[in-house]
């Protein structure tokens, strides 16, 4: 790639700004004119050939133009972009709406919200692990018959209300000194440890205890079940029809049904997880066919002392990356901040 002339530099840098904003194959009059070099057509002619030979460009069938290789985007987008710095109004929306005063659920929902609205393609978020927050306080108020109302406070912000069945009636006075056992002994550690630690006392001191101690058990084993989680929102499918062209059309049903399974996209962003930064991921570079046309741009959020999740943006890999990339790291840095405050 380092023998690549700066002319030829110049030409590929001109066809793909142009094929992002048209979406169409590009030809060598109109880049000849567009890149306003002082050539000759059949020079660049001869430049898009040799790109073309070298996997930077490819000719579709339909068309005597040009467009970008999976190859070229990367070149382009690790050589030639020129990343802007987000608009003021942009800035200030994302700052507004990312409120720390918000729950973190809150919180990645308008995440993912403003990652999609701001880039007018898909934005998603990972959701963290509930187990993997600390328990900070649960109550248990009783309801009619055998229900009791549980109230889980967790990770400062988080609370959940659920409703679980119990074997016998309990008196408020009684589901209020199960309470106040649970968090003397287990509050601060995490929801999923407090949840084996508990287990495992039902089942190794069950001869040791009294009746009592093992209900006040159950009920808690039975409060912090974990629920079933969405583990990843994707929010603005819809926006990646308003742009796309015929043969994207036609690639756009497999993506949508890699939303719905989410499997493969939720191993894609386990990987980024585990990586510092963004993360540009174009075509075929993500290691899955459904996204052979679309670009993945990723970075991680977190709470100050361990990553949580990852946030970012798909679209199609003829997107405006030099607003796209700042978009999905500014958002994980604000979203980071939110969570940490």
């Amino acid at each position: 790639m380092a023998e690549i002339s700066e002319r030829a530099r110049i030409l590929l840098k001109t066809l793909v700004e142009r094929h992002i904003r048209d979406g169409q194959p590009v030809g060598s009059s109109t880049l000849r004119a567009e890149a306003g070099l002082p050539v000759s057509a059949a020079t660049v002619r001869n430049v898009m050939s040799d790109l073309e030979e070298r996997g930077f460009l490819h000719s579709p069938h339909t068309s005597a133009g040009r467009v970008p290789t999976a190859l070229g985007y990367r070149f382009f987008v690790d050589s030639l972009l020129q990343v802007r710095p987000l608009d003021d109004e942009a800035v200030a929306r994302m700052r507004s709406e990312l409120h720390p005063d918000k729950s973190s659920s809150e919180l990645l929902q308008t995440a993912s919200g403003l990652l999609s609205s701001i880039t007018a393609q898909a934005g998603l978020v990972t959701v963290p692990r509930q187990e993997a927050n600390p328990l900070r306080q649960v109550e248990f108020l009783p309801l009619s018959g055998d229900r009791v109302l549980v109230i889980l406070v967790s990770n400062e912000r988080e609370v959940q209300n659920r409703i679980i069945h119990t074997q016998r009636p309990f008196s408020e006075s009684q589901l209020r000194e199960a309470a106040a056992m649970v968090n003397q002994r287990f509050a601060g550690r995490p929801l999923a440890r407090v949840k084996e630690q508990i287990l495992h006392e039902m089942q190794e001191a069950r001869s040791q205890i009294d009746s009592y101690l093992q209900a006040a058990l159950d009920l808690a084993s039975q409060a912090l079940e974990p629920e079933r989680e969405e583990a990843c929102m994707v929010v603005g499918e819809s926006r990646l029809l308003g742009n796309a062209t015929p043969e994207e059309m036609l690639r756009l049903r497999e993506l949508f049904d890699a939303f719905e399974q989410k499997k493969d996209l939720l191993h894609l962003l386990e990987r980024c997880g585990r990586a510092q930064g963004v993360q540009i991921f174009i075509g075929d570079e993500a290691g899955y066919d459904v996204f052979g046309n679309y670009s993945v741009i990723t970075a991680p959020y977190n709470d100050g002392d361990r990553v949580l999740g990852v946030l970012g943006v798909i679209g199609p890999t003829r997107m405006a990356y030099e607003r796209v990339i700042p978009v999905v790291d500014v958002t994980a840095k604000m979203l980071s901040s939110a969570l940490t405050t």
